[in-house]
């Protein structure tokens, strides 16, 4: 047979199909010729984050503690007949209030020899995505000590909200599992009865149920009656908690509670703008925005914070926040005398302490599920 063609003698030999061939096609498992390269970045499989502590608002530390007003001079009176005595002189009760801050602190490190190699062409996971890393934890670890129960105290961690939203019935009730000193916070004893330092609290002797609209109205009129700033308030729940409130309010069709909201985080706290679709779209609950976060204490579900975190009277200290005596500050060294080893090696810090100024103002209802 006579090929004019090249192509015609590569279809003669490689394409009649009439012979056959041994293969040895060149695999991804052939030896050497795949190198997997995964690259630095980290795909996290965790919900790391922090949304309570975002919300909160911060201030600088002004002193360690401040003066209550504990008791009015007078519950009454104050009339006097034409031409009467001057009154016998009265006096409000005050009590002084210490507050210390907590220190967190959460360090890393690499080897000398891995932070090398990461300057080359290998595929390596480097210092600087460690850093991202460990600065997303240290975030999450403050929003996770403000979600602390109220039977754990708080040792060198900051306090919670669920010690700060307690009251002398959530500790005398014996059915709920609280030890004597379990809700006594910044020095004040919660134990030896009702007094001006309790919260709203709404529980159920420690039996869980069902989330209604009744629990949730009464707390707003609580707090409110107590004087909580209701352009102030927010709430705070847990996700499986929020979406049962939502259900709550499907089926309502003349007045539904719930709305939207958009809200900017950041470190004074929540700012909303009454027709500004700028910032983080939310929730609300009876114009309330409602705050989700992963780390609120659950009984069966989420319990149910109403917080006032406002600061009617501009006095530079909110009802509720973040008391900041050393911001979030990253430490580094690579020294190997200071390590005394070779690694490089970095620290987060962050200094300060949950305040609450005004405890009849904030609100809780727990026992739910």
């Amino acid at each position: 047979m006579a090929f004019e063609t090249i192509r015609q003698v590569e279809d003669y030999f490689y394409g009649s199909g009439d012979i056959a061939q041994a293969d040895d096609p060149f695999l991804t498992s052939t030896t050497g010729a795949l190198n997997r390269v995964y690259g630095a970045k980290v795909w996290s499989q965790l919900n790391q984050t922090a949304n309570t502590w975002g919300v909160l608002p911060k201030y600088p530390w002004q002193n360690s503690g401040y003066r209550a007003l504990t008791a009015r001079a007078a519950s009454s009176g104050g009339g006097i007949a034409e031409g009467g005595a001057v009154p016998e002189t009265i006096k409000p009760t005050f009590v002084e209030i210490d507050v210390d801050p907590a220190e967190v602190a959460h360090s890393f490190e690499i080897s000398m020899r891995q932070d090398a190699l990461d300057s080359g062409n290998d595929d390596t996971l480097g210092y600087d995505e460690l850093q991202s890393q460990m600065a997303t934890h240290h975030a999450e670890m403050l929003n996770v000590m403000l979600h602390t129960d109220v039977d754990t105290l708080p040792g060198d961690n900051m306090e919670s909200i669920d010690r700060v939203v307690s009251s002398n019935g959530e500790v005398s009730d014996g059915t709920i599992a609280l030890d004597a000193g379990d809700s006594d916070i910044y020095g004040i004893d919660r134990d030896s009865g009702a007094s001006w330092a309790d919260a709203y609290v709404d529980h159920n002797s420690g039996t869980d149920r069902q989330i209604t609209d009744e629990l949730i109205r009464s707390l707003i009129e609580n707090t409110e009656e107590n004087g909580a700033n209701r352009s102030g308030q927010v709430f705070i729940t847990g996700f499986d908690t929020a979406n049962q409130i939502t259900g709550l309010y499907e089926s309502q069709v003349r007045y539904n509670p719930i709305g939207e909201a958009y809200i900017e985080p950041s470190v004074n706290g929540y700012n909303t703008g009454e027709g500004m679709n700028a910032g983080q779209k939310v929730v609300t609950l009876y114009t309330r925005p409602i705050i989700e976060d992963k780390d609120v204490v659950k009984d069966t579900i989420s319990r149910l914070y109403l917080l006032d975190i406002s600061d009617p009277n501009n006095s530079g200290r909110p009802r509720l926040g973040i008391s900041v005596l050393s911001p979030t500050l990253y430490f580094e060294t690579k020294e190997p005398f200071q390590n005394n080893k070779f690694t490089r090696e970095g620290l987060y810090y962050t200094s300060g302490q949950l305040v609450c100024t005004f405890f009849a103002a904030q609100g809780k209802i727990r026992d739910l599920k």
